[in-house]
C-alpha cells in the first residue's frame, strides 16, 4: 500500500527533529552527518557555530547569483546554514526568510541567527505545499536537498512559482533519480526520510516545474552516478520577466 502524505512527512519530521536535537547539543558533527565542510568554501563557513549544520546534498548559494538587496527563500531551510551565507550575500538591505515545517529546526535556527546576530534572516514554520509567503514577493528561492522530502512536488513548484517575482530565480541542489524505484523503495519511509524514496526522474523534475509555469528549467550538475538509483543535482528555473505585465493587444485596450 502506498505511503499517504501524513505519513511521509511525520517520517521526515521525526528524522529531522532528532537531528536538531543532536545539533543543538553540541555532540559533534560526526554524530549528526554534518556535510557543511565537504560542500562548501572552508572560508565561507569560518567562524559558523558548531549547531549550524548542514543535512544536504550540495551549496545551493554557489549557484544562486545572489545580488545585494534581494529577498531570498530557503525552503526547508534547517539549521539555518544557508539564510547565513545567503544573508551575508544580500546585505543589510536584503532579506531572507528560512521556512521549515519542524520545530526543532526552527529553535536550532532560531538560536544560530541570535548566535550569529543576523538581523536579516527570520525563519517561518510553514510547508513548501502551502507557503506563508505573499505573491511576488521573493527575488530568489534557494534549497538543499528537501524537496524531494514533498509528497506533492507539484504543489511546491506551483508554490515556488506564486511567490516569485516576475523574473525570479529558482537554484537549488535536490536528490533525482536515475530509473523508477521499485514497490519496496517508494514506500519504505526510511528511504523517504533519507532524501531517496521522494525523488524524481530529471525529465519528470524539469517537466513539473514547466508545468507550474516557469518559464526555463534546467539541470545545472549531477554527481557522479553510482550503483544507487539516486544521485545530488543542482537544478534552476526561471519566471518569466514579462509575466503579469500587459503585453497584450486586450490587456493594453483596457488599461488605456
Amino acid at each position: 500500500m502506498a505511503r499517504t502524505a501524513d505519513e511521509i512527512k511525520g517520517a521526515v519530521k521525526e528524522f529531522y527533529g532528532e537531528r536538531a536535537v543532536k545539533a543543538s547539543s553540541c555532540c559533534g558533527p560526526e554524530d549528526v552527518n554534518d556535510y557543511k565542510e565537504k560542500l562548501y568554501l572552508l572560508d565561507d563557513i569560518k567562524g559558523m557555530p558548531e549547531t549550524v549544520a548542514s543535512f544536504g546534498c550540495g551549496n545551493p548559494t554557489a549557484i544562486a547569483g545572489l545580488k545585494t538587496s534581494e529577498t531570498v527563500l530557503d525552503l526547508g531551510s534547517g539549521a539555518g546554514l544557508d539564510c547565513f551565507l545567503s544573508a551575508k550575500a544580500v546585505g543589510e538591505t536584503g532579506r531572507v526568510i528560512g521556512l521549515d515545517m519542524t520545530d526543532e529546526m526552527l529553535a536550532l535556527a532560531n538560536k544560530n541567527r541570535d548566535e550569529l546576530g543576523a538581523k536579516n534572516v527570520e525563519f517561518r514554520k510553514g510547508e513548501m505545499e502551502s507557503m506563508p509567503i505573499d505573491d511576488g514577493t521573493v527575488d530568489v528561492i534557494i534549497s538543499n536537498c528537501v524537496i524531494n522530502l514533498s509528497p506533492d512536488k507539484d504543489a511546491v513548484f506551483r508554490e515556488s512559482h506564486r511567490v516569485l517575482k516576475a523574473g525570479g530565480r529558482f537554484h537549488v541542489s535536490d536528490v533525482l533519480l536515475s530509473r523508477e524505484l521499485t514497490e519496496a523503495e517508494t514506500n519504505d519511509l526510511s528511504l523517504w526520510a533519507g532524501c531517496a524514496s521522494g525523488a524524481l526522474l530529471e525529465d519528470d523534475y524539469l517537466a513539473r516545474m514547466k508545468a507550474a509555469g516557469f518559464a526555463e528549467a534546467r539541470i545545472d550538475s549531477r554527481s557522479k552516478i553510482g550503483s544507487k538509483p539516486w544521485f545530488s543535482a543542482t537544478i534552476s528555473a526561471f519566471k518569466s520577466a514579462d509575466e503579469g505585465s500587459c503585453c497584450g493587444p486586450t490587456c493594453c485596450s483596457l488599461g488605456s
